[in-house]
């Protein structure tokens, strides 16, 4: 072997070293699995079923740590577009149409921000989901969908990270509470339950070909508990009971005869729905059937 052979041989070894060491270096680089470590701003999902729709909020929560949050020289100045959170802006979505202080909002996902003030707040719905933060010089307020004001409250009880509820539940309609340090900033959002509910009725007892006791007892009390015609509410709740008699249902039928002002015929289906309690044990039912007699005695 000549000396350019023997030259050549030991590049040769010296390059497939340098690559091995790369090729390792590499290896152990990818394999890291870095440091993890809480998130200054946690992330968090909320939802919340609202008559018959769904309505989810995710959003990120800074928290107080000692800070002065809103108002002049705090975290987050009054008269400033706010992203609501923390990190990305906040997102909020809905299942169906809603109605959020008088403004109808098409079913989809928005962006949430607000501008804080210290007695009113603007809440914003934003078409635009994809800022950053506050959304600096890119936040295009044409984008908006809509904004409105509402009234802060203050809070006895300081929150220490940003917090986003949903309160006062009803039937249709339920409040999303913004919380942090000392503020409370309330708004409600409403949903269409009554024509929704109205036109299964419509197809599936009204109309429908095979109607089950369940199904009469369903738009029985539907009709009850929302002041509808009372008349069609007792046929109904008599075709249940009459094949497949539910303490439930006959305590259902006694409360729509009293709101008819038949309490003769209410105090006799009472005393069935005990009757049935009873034999199913259930000392709830009993104990409802006893009270709602002794009002509709006084009451005859």
């Amino acid at each position: 072997m000549n000396i350019n052979q023997k030259n050549m041989k030991k590049k040769l070894i010296g390059f497939a070293l340098s690559a091995a060491l790369l090729f390792g270096a590499g290896a152990v680089q990818a394999q890291s699995p870095g440091i993890k470590m809480p998130a200054p701003s946690p992330s968090q999902k909320v939802e919340q079923v609202v008559g018959l729709s769904t309505v989810s909020v995710d959003y990120s929560r800074p928290s107080v740590k000692g800070r002065k949050i809103f108002g002049e020289g705090g975290l987050e100045a009054y008269g400033d577009v706010w992203r609501t959170g923390a990190n990305a802006s906040t997102k909020i979505k809905f299942s169906d149409e809603v109605t959020i202080e008088g403004n109808k909002i098409p079913a989809g996902e928005y962006a949430l921000y607000t501008i804080p003030g210290p007695d009113e707040w603007t809440v914003i719905i934003h078409k635009n989901l994809k800022h950053w933060g506050d959304g600096g010089k890119d936040y295009n307020p044409a984008e908006d969908l809509v904004r409105f004001k509402v009234k802060s409250q203050k809070n006895p009880r300081k929150v220490e990270s940003f917090t986003i509820n949903f309160t006062n539940l009803k039937q249709d309609a339920a409040d999303v509470e913004l919380l942090w340090d000392d503020v409370i900033v309330p708004f409600t959002i409403k949903t269409d339950v009554d024509s929704k509910v109205m036109s299964q009725i419509q197809q599936q007892v009204i109309n429908g070909t095979t109607v089950t006791p369940n199904l009469y007892a369903a738009a029985a009390s539907y009709y009850l508990e929302n002041n509808r015609d009372l008349k069609q509410a007792h046929e109904w709740i008599k075709k249940a009971n009459a094949t497949d008699p539910k303490f439930w249902n006959v305590h259902t039928q006694a409360k729509i005869e009293a709101k008819l002002k038949n309490y003769k015929a209410a105090i006799k289906t009472a005393e069935k729905s005990k009757e049935l309690a009873k034999a199913a044990d259930n000392a709830d039912y009993v104990a409802l059937n006893d009270k709602a007699i002794a009002e509709w005695k006084k009451a005859k």
